[in-house]
């Protein structure tokens, strides 16, 4: 699975109330949580993201409590992928669960800059920031959790195999 967008910035420690504000946390519908998502960090992002667009994150990405809702913003967002230097590991693996693309990239996440395109390669962890011309490596994404991501998170993914 091969993901190109434009890449949103943010810094490091950015923690699941930045992402989704505890103020909104009364509903589940991604459409409502995306209006809301990262408005604290950037009021403009909610508003101007565009599909396919790449959140790049720092270090410690998804920190903070546990929610899914997090996770649910970003892909409801239309984000399709996030980079960052490195994840919280509940954010982690929630970020699976709802389907939503995640790579761990140091190098690529310290370099990149608003507005520029990344392309993100999962399978193969390659990362191109197509504005610099520069290419990183990340660990590939294994093949189960392209599966999750592809059924669009681990209920999904269940509900599919149970049906058989």
């Amino acid at each position: 699975m091969k993901l190109t967008g434009k890449i949103w910035k943010f810094g490091d420690n950015i923690d699941t109330d930045v992402i989704i504000p505890a103020r909104y946390l009364n509903t589940i519908d991604p459409v409502e949580l995306a209006s809301h998502c990262m408005e604290d960090a950037n009021p403009e992002f909610a508003g101007n993201v565009g599909e396919g667009d790449i959140i790049v994150g720092g270090a410690n990405f998804g920190c903070g409590s546990s929610r899914e809702h997090a996770p649910i913003a970003i892909k409801g967002a239309g984000v399709s992928c996030v980079v960052a230097e490195y994840f919280a590991r509940i954010f982690y693996r929630n970020a699976f669960n709802m389907g939503l693309p995640i790579l761990e990239c140091p190098d690529a996440a310290k370099e990149a800059e608003t507005g520029d395109i990344l392309s993100v390669n999962l399978a193969e962890g390659t990362i191109r920031n197509e504005t610099k011309g520069k290419t990183y490596t990340a660990a590939p994404v294994p093949p189960f959790m392209r599966e999750l991501i592809d059924a669009g998170g681990l209920m999904a993914y269940t509900m599919k195999n149970l049906k058989g």
